[in-house]
């Protein structure tokens, strides 16, 4: 009777084992099929989430590094701020990726011969290593903030790096965003976000409004990035200078603002999508 009882545990142990290994097969079969699963639709839907357009410049790794080895151009916008100007550029020619530097010069009086020595100094100082970076000051005889956006068809680069003299962002930054304009050279890529929305007037026409950087904040979502530091091709330049309505050039010399919300506007109607915006502390 003993015997018979102990006969019948031991086989209702090997069952449970049985069982508990068929379960765990079952687990380990059915967590297999979710990652099958996961990898069909994630592959599936990377259109929507937006890296399709990208797959090109993504999968053409020699193409990327061409983007880096050519660098980009810092294009920096200045008025009689003599002294943010060369801390800005003794900063950013520290910078691995930078290749050349314009400024923008619309100062009645053209630069000093003093202001000239020290950034060339400064510039011949950070050219090591087989880098010659070039400096290059844009005399513009009327003072208007369309010269910043004024076509340049001497850039060796088709990045370029629009800043303001009073910011500057550790080079680290400077790089992540660098490379993330590469994957998609056709964006905006920056570090100031805006937005803008529609509001509806009575009648059926609406107007555009801005917010500023506590409307992203608030809504957690944005709509464009200032040029007042940003990375964007080239030819948007061109795009600027003479494609562009006259009527908004000519707004923005009248009224001495928006010319950053132009070029975010200029972008998004050339591409069809949307900038990006990427997360940096400002040093300065």
């Amino acid at each position: 009777m003993m015997r018979g009882s102990l006969l019948g545990r031991r086989t209702a142990t090997r069952l449970r084992q049985v069982a508990i290994s068929a379960v765990k097969s079952a687990k380990i079969k059915l967590l297999l099929c979710c990652c099958v699963l996961f990898t069909f639709f994630a592959t599936r839907t990377t259109p929507f989430l937006g890296w399709a357009d990208h797959a090109d410049s993504l999968n053409s790794f020699s193409g990327s590094r061409l983007y880096y080895r050519r660098g980009y151009a810092l294009l920096i916008n200045t008025w009689k701020r003599n002294d943010l100007l060369k801390q800005s550029i003794s900063h950013y020619t520290s910078c691995r990726g930078l290749d050349s530097i314009r400024i923008v010069w619309s100062e009645p009086n053209p630069p000093s011969d003093n202001l000239v020595k020290f950034l060339t100094q400064v510039v011949q100082s950070n050219s090591r290593d087989g880098r010659q970076i070039e400096l290059k000051f844009d005399i513009h005889e009327e003072d208007s903030l369309n010269n910043r956006f004024k076509e340049l068809k001497d850039l060796k680069t088709d990045a370029v790096l629009s800043i303001d003299d009073d910011i500057i962002f550790p080079c680290s930054t400077v790089e992540f965003a660098f490379s993330v304009w590469r994957t998609a050279p056709n964006a905006m890529v920056g570090w100031v976000p805006r937005m803008h929305w529609i509001e509806k007037l009575n009648g059926n026409a609406g107007r555009y409004i801005y917010g500023g950087w506590w409307s992203v904040w608030w809504t957690g979502t944005y709509s464009m990035v200032l040029s007042k530091a940003a990375f964007f091709h080239k030819k948007y330049l061109s795009l600027y200078t003479n494609e562009m309505p006259a009527s908004i050039r000519e707004y923005v010399a009248k009224n001495r603002n928006c010319e950053d919300i132009a070029m975010s506007f200029l972008v998004a109607n050339a591409t069809g999508a949307s900038p990006i915006w990427v997360k940096g502390n400002d040093i300065s």
